[in-house]
């Protein structure tokens, strides 16, 4: 037994496309001047922060494509519509991005043994443009980044972006000043250092939800204890909890109660007390939650259960 809901969130769904689509224009535009930048003074803090910005852009890209995506409506085939591509297109940009970290590493810690000679006062320019570009892109991220998943990923690189662009300044800063040409390599070192630790981050919690994971903040052994205390409710199996896509948890259970709660009417007040229960009393609200009701005697002619 179980009751439909509508899911108000799907209102919003999209409707940060615009937000995505300036923060990709401006990231599209310090992109190409970054390249040319790179090209032209040979410093690998800024070819790192182009790579990143690359990266960014593809991200940026993603995420607009799956908020397209996510408006499409539900269909036999696909009960859930597209909710979860804002998820996979996270995933892909933190796997992008941890490879990009890794990669900085490696370049960086060889130009340490062999520095280039690296023109400071074209770096500073091309450093500056990127930091006010990047700080143009989270003005514009900002107030969506707790959105989903894909938004919060696409406000994290460009923060990196931007703390990439103050390092290649910095860099220049001492290469003009000191001549110290390592002063770029310990700048993109840094970048790398930034993007690794956001993307592994990033990669875990979209790996969670692809797999199933239990929502966080959720408790199951809460969520089971507090199911009990309904009134004619015995025994509580098979709890499974696991995120669509963010702001969707959804929860199924069986739910055996006393026989006689068929005959007399309990039944489908006990069922809209479970649901009431899960979607109100807890820190993560489900409002999506599917309960299979169930005599005493039926537990004993259902396969073992998981949960």
């Amino acid at each position: 037994m179980g009751h439909d809901h509508d899911h108000a969130g799907q209102a919003h769904l999209g409707a940060h496309r615009g937000r995505l689509a300036i923060a990709f224009a401006i990231t599209v535009t310090v992109l190409v001047a970054e390249v040319v930048g790179a090209l032209l003074t040979g410093s690998l803090a800024l070819l790192v922060d182009a790579a990143h910005m690359l990266v960014d852009a593809g991200g940026l890209a993603l995420a607009l494509f799956a908020a397209h995506l996510s408006l499409r409506p539900p269909t036999p085939q696909r009960t859930w519509g597209y909710r979860r591509a804002e998820v996979l297109a996270a995933f892909g940009q933190s796997a992008v991005l941890l490879a990009v970290g890794v990669y900085v590493l490696v370049e960086g810690v060889q130009r340490l043994w062999s520095p280039p000679d690296i023109p400071s006062r074209e770096l500073v320019v091309f450093g500056v443009v990127g930091l006010v570009a990047n700080i143009a892109a989270l003005l514009v991220l900002a107030t969506g980044r707790s959105a989903n998943l894909s938004m919060r990923a696409a406000f994290l690189e460009v923060a990196n972006d931007a703390l990439g662009s103050v390092a290649v300044i910095v860099a220049a800063v001492v290469i003009a000043t000191t001549g110290w040409q390592r002063a770029d390599s310990v700048a993109g070192l840094l970048i790398g250092a930034l993007i690794l630790p956001r993307a592994a981050r990033l990669l875990r919690e979209t790996t969670s939800v692809l797999l199933e994971s239990t929502p966080p903040g959720l408790d199951l052994d809460a969520v089971r204890a507090h199911l009990l205390e309904v009134e004619h409710v015995r025994e509580v199996h098979d709890v499974h909890a696991s995120l669509i896509a963010t702001g969707l948890p959804v929860l199924s259970a069986h739910v055996v109660v006393e026989s006689r709660c068929f005959t007399d009417g309990h039944a489908g007040r006990i069922l809209d007390q479970l649901q009431e229960c899960v979607a109100t009393h807890f820190d993560v609200a489900v409002e999506h939650s599917t309960f299979q009701v169930e005599p005493v005697e039926h537990p004993g002619h259902e396969h073992p259960v998981h949960a």
